[in-house]
């Protein structure tokens, strides 16, 4: 039993992602977070409010623009409706949308992620 509960952690935590989306605006950006928890596709969404300075190649030209970052906390099965979402709420042509997976942490804390982005099949 001991074994069964700790492979089923360990297959929890494989499943946890933080996904980074960059947004110009405070206000998309707050919408885009408030979206994504409220539909449970992300558990926690953290947005930093010091600007980044991204610099990147776009239809041949050099662009820097100040951009806010969004950390965004899920699991892998929310991942195509998140990006719907973000596709979706999100102003550019070609919105930012990075996944990392999370290699371990609180054992609490990802139980909770996993469960607070459960969803039904609907979404909600």
């Amino acid at each position: 039993m001991a074994k069964r509960l700790a492979a089923g952690k360990i297959q929890k935590r494989g499943q946890c992602r933080v996904v980074l989306v960059s947004r110009g605006k405070t206000s998309e950006a707050r919408r885009i977070a408030r979206a994504a928890v409220k539909s449970k596709l992300a558990a926690c969404v953290n947005l930093l409010f010091t600007p980044v300075e991204s610099v990147f190649r776009w239809q041949g030209k050099v662009e820097i623009t100040r951009e806010y970052l969004l950390v965004m906390k899920t699991v892998a099965d929310r991942l195509p409706e998140l990006q719907r979402l973000v596709k979706r709420l999100h102003s550019y042509d070609l919105p930012e949308f990075i996944v990392l997976p999370i290699v371990d942490g609180s054992s609490e804390y990802l139980e909770w992620l996993v469960e607070s982005a459960k969803g039904s099949r609907s979404g909600k």
